[in-house]
């Protein structure tokens, strides 16, 4: 996985959504990030940790490729911005729902 600076990140996220326009799916999570590295032990010494702030981790994978970046508290509203703007521009791509099987399923009901 390779970790990215916030606008690296959005455009190779806009690379990974033109690869996979025809065929393929982006799959991206979101995770509260707390800046460490090792995993926490489960016995033994109670290491308290706290973070100075809160972060984002922001992770985006098309199964072949995988890039990630840590959105800061600052940066948020900016990385927010930017980020809607390129999901609507890529998300022409979607199916539509069948109204056939909507009016099936109302009649059913009633």
């Amino acid at each position: 996985m390779v970790l990215l600076e916030n606008d690296s990140f959005l455009t190779e996220l806009t690379r990974l959504f033109q690869k996979c326009r025809n065929s393929g799916s982006v799959v991206i999570t979101l995770k509260k990030y707390d800046g460490r590295t090792k995993p926490i032990p489960k016995k033994g010494q109670a290491v308290s940790f706290e973070p100075a702030d809160n972060k984002c981790l922001i992770r985006a994978s098309d199964g072949k490729k995988k890039i990630s970046t840590v959105v800061n508290t600052k940066e948020v509203i900016k990385f927010q911005m930017a980020y809607s703007n390129l999901l609507r521009a890529h998300m022409d791509g979607l199916k539509k729902k069948d109204k056939k099987s909507k009016s099936k399923k109302t009649k059913a009901t009633q």
